[in-house]
């Protein structure tokens, strides 16, 4: 039986290759983009699932909330790893990790100098708590002496074009020598931290290692099994009250209960290691990390735009009901049950989507590279669940589309069908119309995210942040200079074209990592109370000038004044949180290790202008002044751009003998700036992609209704053309019943893209407004497919002549 319903779909497939076409195609559209949006997802959850204790690891967390600062890292006090591993038996072990410098690192090979990423300080229990797979050296040695390294393997290759590299020495910086006294695999793309070069912490000296107000240490737990992250939360309190008060109290004057009464707190939180790239958001990481929102968004396009794909097939599938009345009026007549009836449909419906299936994995085999090159991954279609999902997918999708339409063709009566009185149309089909409107909803639902995600993106390019990044020139590797920097600074203002220069640690476009955080207070008693947490910058004279940010009260610093060493600026949201009227003159403290207190008077407020990504809100930020800082900011005004950059980098090796090798980096601090906005602009290609992807797929469907829905009224368009109706006025009437279902789609889909885009704009210190003309242009955009879709056969049908649709008649 099963082989005759094959042999019956098959003739049916090549009596309708037309009909057969869009559904086929129109469901491999929609399955491919499934397809590789399910493989995004995929990557996105698998991260950090390839360590075999993945549900034992734990980092802490730290969160500070203090008189209307808060605060969230991922940074906690140097003592916590010990603490924990001493007075709580159910942590199996801790780790401690910390970025060297940045995390970039001077590595000497041969006579090049090569600045490498992704070193780390780290206790030497990090190759226990991690699977960290060596391929050389004893794990339990490897870091354990002062001055030994551990690199990954590709490092290895890169440096000695081998693995074999156990007792090399390293040099580092040009100058420092470290042993390398292992070698690990490299670690996957799904891993929250990269580890290219892992230096030991055994020996260093640190001044905070007995201070728990001072956060400068990623802290990892691995719990021993049985132990839950709640109970670890539980333990985390108790540090807090243990180790943390005393100090609180001695530098603070504040106990735990005092900050509670506030309002405040300060606190730790374990999160689960599984959840760190998807889950940190308000946390600076050390690598960007993916969004928890965007993936769900991603699972409700794929459903939406399968969803799409499938209501094509009913309807086409219903649409052509009165061509197959009488199929299925005849097979009754001779015997065959409706349960019969049924099989053979979803025959037909499983092998349509089985041949949609192959379509669609040829689809993404092309064009997988192109999504990889657009959401920034790696993807392939090497996946251990992949085959499995995909015949669970196919069976799902070809019974799920084919349900309805195998019910409604076999529910016809015999005697009405042979009659010729089934009532068949698109008029008729209210479900059909419903399906229509779901289909060009999500479409314009698409369209309306795009252009709200672009007139944002468009409004912070062009927004006055507050600073001027345009024509400026980050050169870096500052420290590389030594005692040079200051030297080659003046050399660069002198050139031709050079405008202005600072050295600095940190700009308005560097991220959170590069700042320093420290507590201010009013008062010389440092009483939590009136202390505030503050960005801590360290600037020098020329800061201002060269980042075109503006003053609003008092003077900046000043090379001719000593006093400044101690002085501060502070910005506008600093000033209003101080609550100063004048704020001139004013003095603010801060403490250092030994709890010694230090007053800075107030010589100047500064406009306030947005630091990092403008997803942040306007952050309050104290300027100290300093000659240092690990990279220069040069202002440039001249149309030979290629000449001066070659004029600095010459500049750059000739200070001193060890810089002929030294890498010269530089980047523009627009480029930076963009680049904070990488994920945003990722996610407007991506909608943008799929909103072509569900117009496309609704436009077939259309195509195919409107085809049938002409061959339908083919007698009464030939009557009304005798009667004298215009070609215009049959075009007409054939339109209108559609367009008003894309309208109706409009008027369905515009608030809902509206409240979807008004809680994403919210996520932005400075945004846009969206305005009508947003839902306007995505409504034309969709009429004019839709109109474009219906015009070749509408017009086709309309030129027809009437003699040849009433000849039988």
């Amino acid at each position: 039986m099963l082989e005759n319903q094959f042999k019956i779909a098959c003739r049916n497939v090549l009596k309708n290759k037309g009909h057969f076409a869009i559904n086929v195609f129109g469901l491999a559209v929609g399955l491919a983009t499934c397809l590789m949006i399910s493989l995004f997802v995929m990557d996105e959850l698998s991260y950090d699932q390839y360590n075999e204790n993945a549900n034992r690891i734990y980092r802490i967390n730290n969160q500070i909330h203090l008189n209307g600062s808060e605060m969230k890292m991922r940074t906690t006090p140097a003592p916590m790893a010990a603490a924990l591993l001493k007075d709580y038996p159910e942590v199996e072990q801790v780790t401690r990790i910390r970025a060297y410098g940045n995390g970039n690192i001077l590595i000497r090979k041969g006579t090049e100098t090569l600045l490498e990423s992704n070193a780390y300080f780290a206790d030497s229990t990090v190759l226990h708590v991690f699977n960290l797979h060596l391929i050389a050296g004893d794990a339990k040695t490897a870091l354990s002496e002062p001055g030994s390294m551990v690199i990954s393997a590709s490092m290895a290759n890169m440096l000695f074009n081998t693995t074999q590299v156990i007792g090399k020495v390293l040099r580092v910086d040009n100058t420092n020598d470290f042993k390398i006294t292992g070698v690990i695999e490299d670690m996957p793309a799904q891993s929250h931290l990269h580890f290219n070069f892992l230096k030991s912490m055994a020996g260093d000296h640190d001044s905070r290692a007995d201070f728990w107000l001072n956060n400068n240490y990623t802290t990892y737990v691995l719990l021993r099994k049985g132990t839950t992250g709640e109970a670890l939360d539980t333990y985390l309190a108790q540090v807090a009250h243990k180790y943390v008060e005393p100090q609180l109290l001695q530098t603070f004057h504040s106990s735990m209960s005092d900050l509670e009464k506030n309002g405040d707190y300060l606190k730790y939180a374990a999160m689960p290691l599984t959840q760190i790239h998807l889950l940190s958001e308000g946390i600076s990481e050390q690598e960007p990390g993916g969004n928890i929102v965007y993936v769900y968004t991603c699972i409700l396009i794929a459903a939406f735009i399968l969803l799409i794909a499938c209501v094509n097939f009913i309807n086409l599938s219903t649409a052509r009901s009165a061509g197959r009345a009488k199929e299925v009026g005849v097979r009754k007549v001779l015997g065959a049950d409706r349960l019969r009836l049924i099989v053979q449909f979803l025959t037909e419906s499983v092998l349509t989507s089985l041949i949609a299936m192959l379509t669609a994995l040829l689809l993404v085999w092309l064009f997988l590279p192109c999504f990889n090159q657009l959401a920034g991954k790696h993807l392939t279609l090497v996946q251990p669940l992949l085959l499995p999902m995909l015949l669970l997918v196919t069976a799902g999708v070809g019974v799920a589309a084919g349900l309805y339409p195998a019910f409604f063709l076999s529910a016809f009566e015999p005697v009405q069908v042979l009659k010729g009185r089934l009532a068949a149309g698109f008029k008729n089909s209210w479900l059909r119309n419903g399906l229509v409107v779901f289909q060009f909803s999500t479409a314009i639902i698409l369209i309306v995210c795009t252009l709200i995600i672009y007139n944002q993106l468009n409004y912070v390019r062009n927004k006055d942040l507050g600073y001027n990044r345009d024509q400026v020139l980050v050169v870096k590797n500052a420290y590389a200079l030594g005692l040079h920097a200051s030297a080659f600074k003046h050399e660069v203002l002198q050139l031709q074209g050079v405008v202005a220069g600072t050295r600095t640690g940190v700009l308005p476009t560097s991220s959170e990592n590069d700042w320093n955080t420290q507590a201010f207070s009013k008062d010389a008693a440092m009483n939590a109370s009136q202390s505030l947490v503050f960005g801590d910058w360290n600037i020098d004279t020329e800061y201002l000038p060269a980042m075109g940010i503006k003053l609003v009260l008092g003077r900046n610093f000043s090379a001719n004044m000593p006093t400044d060493s101690n002085a501060v600026l502070i910005n506008e949201t600093a000033a209003r949180m101080l609550g100063f009227q004048n704020p001139l003159r004013k003095t603010i403290y801060d403490s250092d290790f030994d709890k010694n207190t230090t007053p800075h008077a107030i010589i100047g407020v500064v406009k306030d202008f947005s630091a990092g990504s403008v997803h942040q809100k306007l952050t309050p930020i104290v300027f100290r002044l300093s000659r240092y800082g690990d990279q220069f900011a040069f202002r440039v005004h001249t149309k030979n751009l290629a000449v001066l950059i070659t004029q600095i980098k010459d500049k750059y090796h000739a200070m001193d003998a060890n810089m002929a090798g030294q890498p010269f980096l530089y980047s523009f601090m627009d480029d930076d700036f963009n680049k904070l906005y990488q994920a945003d602009q990722r996610t407007g290609k991506i909608f943008i992609t799929f909103a072509f992807f569900a117009l496309l797929i609704a436009s077939l469907g259309l195509f195919g209704l409107i085809t049938y829905a002409a061959e339908q009224r083919t007698k009464e368009i030939g009557i009304r053309k005798v009667l004298g109706a215009s070609v215009a006025s049959i075009t007409a009437m054939l339109s209108f019943d559609f367009i008003k279902l894309v309208l109706l789609a409009v008027i369905i889909g515009s608030p809902l893209a509206w409240l979807g885009m008004q809680h994403w704009l919210q996520g932005f210190a400075y945004r846009t407004t969206i305005n009508i003309w947003t839902f306007v242009i995505a409504a034309i955009i969709a009429l004019l497919i839709a109109l474009s879709t219906l015009s070749y056969q509408v017009i086709k049908a309309a030129l027809a002549n009437p003699v040849k649709s009433l000849r039988s008649e």
